[in-house]
């Protein structure tokens, strides 16, 4: 049996600053904390393999520094003889010099459509993949191609790729991703994959069958991101996949093979204030009132309802929502058009 890795779209350095010019509790430790918990596993052995699905990065431009502290936890995992493979997102397709640390001979980067073989005992893996592509939905076919996976002899094939599939749902309102060019048909999948790992959705979820109910010939396997990049994502867990992979079929490793893992996620609140009839002066006392009320860990965005002036946005600014807020949240105002003057 082979035990998989399967985390993506992590996001490092998103809100990590080096040089803030603010003091103030910033979020980019939460992504680095989840990563490295997610980490542990391998660090310690108890998987085979790590395959990592895409937007390591929080943006495409990062410091040589950030490179460092997001690849090095990966050479460390690599290190153990465990092999590490790193699907390019679209935060990190084109500028992110990743190719550089393609030297360790564990550290395993689709940079162009390949496949790459690993033995386990009797069990031959196939992992092939391509970076992020954008229009994917008339060149999914050709790149699958390109990576040779259909003329490769082995027991399980694995396809790895940072895309969005038809049928993936993300947000509060439970969108569905279905046509447009950048959307891949299930049915597109081939015959002969054992299963499909993506990075790029946020909501961790097991993709069985395409938009008419009929079976996908793989599952689409999406681990979600580490954390909550967003106020959409509010209220979905976090966290990362672990794989089984036997000789099984697709629907025993969707039955027993796959065990998704969560990690430890801060509250978020959208909190929302009726300033109808208060006065401006106690619009901090208000909101004061308010976050006391939450837990102080949570992350919280404040949007005002009713009779909203100048005045009291004005009031309600960063600083001012920094000074009247336990020093471990996290809070921002949501602008709003006035509605008096």
């Amino acid at each position: 049996m082979i035990r998989i890795l399967f985390l993506a779209d992590t996001h490092l350095g998103y809100d990590l600053p080096f040089n803030p010019r603010v003091k103030r509790r910033r979020r980019g430790p939460d992504f680095f904390d989840n990563y490295h918990q997610a980490l542990q596993s391998a660090l310690r052995g108890e998987v085979d393999l790590v395959v990592h699905g895409g937007d390591l990065f929080f943006r495409a431009r990062v410091s040589e520094r950030l490179i460092e502290m997001v690849m090095s936890p990966l050479v460390n995992v690599a290190e153990q003889g465990i092999p590490v493979y790193l699907v390019p997102g679209n935060h990190e397709r084109s500028r992110i010099p990743l190719r550089l640390w393609g030297t360790h001979k564990d550290l395993n980067i689709f940079n162009v459509p390949k496949t790459f073989l690993y033995q386990h005992g009797d069990i031959t893996l196939a992992l092939s993949g391509f970076p992020f592509t954008r229009d994917i939905r008339d060149r999914f076919r050709d790149l699958v191609d390109m990576t040779g996976t259909r003329q490769i002899n082995a027991d399980i094939h694995l396809l790895c790729i940072h895309q969005a599939v038809e049928g993936a749902v993300v947000g509060v309102q439970n969108y569905t991703f279905r046509g447009g060019r950048d959307v891949v048909r299930g049915l597109d999948i081939p015959v002969g994959i054992t299963a499909v790992l993506s990075g790029h959705i946020h909501r961790a979820q097991i993709l069985t069958k395409d938009l008419q109910g009929q079976n996908l010939p793989a599952p689409v396997v999406f681990p979600g991101s580490i954390e909550r990049t967003s106020f959409v994502e509010r209220d979905e867990a976090k966290g990362f996949m672990i794989l089984e992979l036997d000789r099984w079929n697709s629907d025993q490793l969707v039955e027993s093979g796959i065990k998704f893992i969560k990690l430890p996620t801060r509250p978020m609140v959208n909190l929302e204030i009726d300033v109808d009839g208060v006065g401006d002066e106690k619009v901090l006392d208000l909101v004061r009132q308010q976050l006391a009320e939450l837990d102080p860990d949570s992350v919280v965005r404040i949007k005002l309802v009713g009779a909203i002036t100048a005045q009291v946005e004005s009031a309600l600014n960063a600083a001012e929502l920094r000074r009247i807020s336990p020093p471990t949240m996290n809070v921002a105002l949501a602008r709003n058009r006035y509605t008096a003057m």
